[in-house]
């Protein structure tokens, strides 16, 4: 039962970073969900083998546009979290080393 959980959750992994792909045609994609249906586990395997680190990549980078969606649709400002990180290290809530540490985070 949990080796067909583990494939089952690695294959809708697999097809919705293939479905959410701009780079490759409609014909590629095709050529993946056949070899999915003729060959399950060795067609997932290979995709995450040979498009692995493209995965890796596209998740950041769509975890990163949500977050910027975020912070603009709520009105973030890295500059007022800065102020309230100051106004925090100024009280003693945080140290000189969390205030960097934090602040390099917003920054990023």
């Amino acid at each position: 039962m949990p080796s067909r959980y583990l494939s089952s959750s690695c294959g809708f992994t697999v097809a919705a970073d293939l479905f959410r792909r701009h780079d490759i045609s409609g014909w590629i994609k095709a050529l993946w969900v056949i070899a999915w249906i003729v060959f399950p586990y060795f067609g997932v395997l290979a995709y995450l083998i040979f498009q692995g680190r493209g995965m890796a990549e596209r998740n950041v980078q769509q975890a990163q546009e949500a977050r910027d969606e975020l912070r603009r649709v709520v009105g973030f400002s890295a500059a007022d979290e800065i102020e309230k990180l100051d106004r925090l290290k100024k009280e003693g809530s945080i140290s000189d080393a969390e205030f960097t540490r934090l602040r390099a985070r917003l920054v990023q």
